[in-house]
């Protein structure tokens, strides 16, 4: 008969661990990529596109009379690039003492990262302080000015106080967006929100009604497109003001620039020169962006007092 030793335990008694290994939760692939417009680059600045300013028609000064020349204003905007890297070690003696291979998980949260770094750089240059010039010799800085590009975040309440992301505000978007001339049809517009911004919508009768349109706005019970934009949700927006106001992005596809110099590669190798020979898991990209015009970026202010600016 078996018997069972002091503490209560069968002898035979045995401990399984798995072998499955999962990331924690975190963003995993870029949401923005695509919804920019992109290009390839080499130097230590790049010129993604040349710009040319409007013209106004002029009335002939009179019959057989010279012509009056326009002289247009040309300039250029300018991209500047950034490295990024994840380099991770698996020791070989470690990988002998354990049933669990971390190498392809390994490789994957470092590709995360770099993929929430080109989300990061997205948002952050679509309202920073861009480069314009002929050259590197003549740059001049050009602020996003908030009068002029922005939906306060008290926008639809009588001069109250903040609120969160509403249709009006939406509106409002579309409105100025329009009023610089942006083609919506040629060039689509994307609205990058956050959960609290979603769930703000979702709360308001003109998102979740069929009664406001011709087809359903929510699509497997996500809000995916509505009032032509597309709409991304992120956790990755920044508090405008800490605890309070998040600031989220519109903007049209021609209106926010992401320059590669190098797109993401990886390569995992045998570093011989250490002890024990390990793996090392290498990720390597470089990357930049910039805002290319103002008046295709719009910032809209909404009440969020749900924490920190940017999780994993």
């Amino acid at each position: 008969m078996a018997t069972s030793t002091d503490n209560g335990l069968f002898p035979l008694y045995t401990t399984q661990f798995s072998t499955n290994l999962e990331l924690l939760l975190q963003q995993k692939t870029s949401k923005l990529r695509g919804k920019v417009s992109e290009g390839m680059h080499v130097g230590k600045m790049a010129s993604p596109i040349n710009q040319i300013g409007a013209v106004t028609l002029k009335a002939p000064a009179g019959r057989f009379a010279p012509k009056n020349r326009t002289d247009p204003q040309y300039t250029r905007r300018w991209v500047f690039p950034q490295e990024g890297e994840e380099d991770l070690l698996v020791d070989s003696f470690d990988e002998l003492q354990t049933i669990v291979d971390p190498k392809s998980q390994l490789t994957a949260a470092a590709a995360a990262s770099v993929a929430r770094a080109w989300d990061d750089v997205i948002i952050l240059q679509a309202t920073a302080t861009s480069q314009i010039g002929q050259d590197a010799a003549s740059l001049t800085s050009e602020t996003f000015t908030t009068a002029s590009y922005q939906v306060a975040a008290n926008f639809g309440t009588g001069g109250g106080s903040a609120n969160g992301l509403s249709v009006a505000k939406l509106i409002e978007a579309r409105r100025i967006l329009q009023h610089y001339h942006n083609d919506l049809d040629m060039d689509p517009p994307t609205a990058v929100i956050g959960s609290q911004q979603e769930a703000d919508l979702l709360s308001q009768v003109q998102v979740v009604s069929t009664e406001f349109g011709d087809h359903p706005v929510l699509v497997d019970g996500r809000l995916r497109r509505f009032l032509g934009y597309d709409i991304v949700v992120s956790e990755r927006l920044p508090q405008t003001t800490v605890g309070t106001t998040r600031g989220v992005l519109i903007f049209v596809k021609t209106g926010v620039y992401l320059g590669m110099w190098k797109d993401m590669t990886s390569r995992i190798s045998i570093r011989n020169d250490l002890s024990g020979e390990p793996y090392d898991l290498y990720v390597q990209t470089m990357y930049g962006a910039t805002r290319t015009q103002l008046g295709k970026v719009i910032q809209v202010l909404c009440a969020d007092t749900t924490g920190a600016d940017i999780t994993p």
